[in-house]
């Protein structure tokens, strides 16, 4: 059984809004900060958001930021980004990982390795 489960990616064009959904269907990342993610073609991977185990704190990617909204329901073991404003240089696949350590914040900065279990992402086209 996956760990983490991603959901809601797709092929939308410039403007518009897509919702993804992190799935934790063994309910382990409850205590855990989690993150988003992402890695362009030929590009590095991008720690897009970030929430605290709690949902008190959270942190976004100067590109994103302003667009997108990270959130969790721990209730439904789900972390939820909030895309709006798609652009092109948004198109990535997108993970969903959970930190290595459980109440820990550690950033921001983030970096990809700062997380040490991840989902098999999403992809998510954005058209010009």
């Amino acid at each position: 059984q996956a760990l983490l489960v991603e959901s809601g990616g797709g092929l939308v064009q410039t403007g518009a809004s897509l919702r993804l959904s992190c799935a934790d269907p063994g309910r382990t990342f409850s205590s855990y900060t989690m993150g988003w993610i992402r890695q362009a073609p030929g590009k590095e991977r991008e720690v897009v958001s970030t929430i605290s185990w709690n949902a008190y704190t959270t942190s976004y990617a100067d590109s994103v930021r302003g667009r997108f909204t990270i959130s969790r329901d721990n209730v439904k073991n789900t972390v939820y980004l909030q895309m709006n404003s798609l652009k092109p240089e948004d198109t990535a696949i997108y993970y969903c990982a959970a930190d290595r350590q459980p109440l820990s914040y550690s950033g921001p900065p983030f970096s990809p390795a700062d997380f040490g279990s991840w989902g098999q992402g999403t992809q998510v086209t954005v058209s010009s």
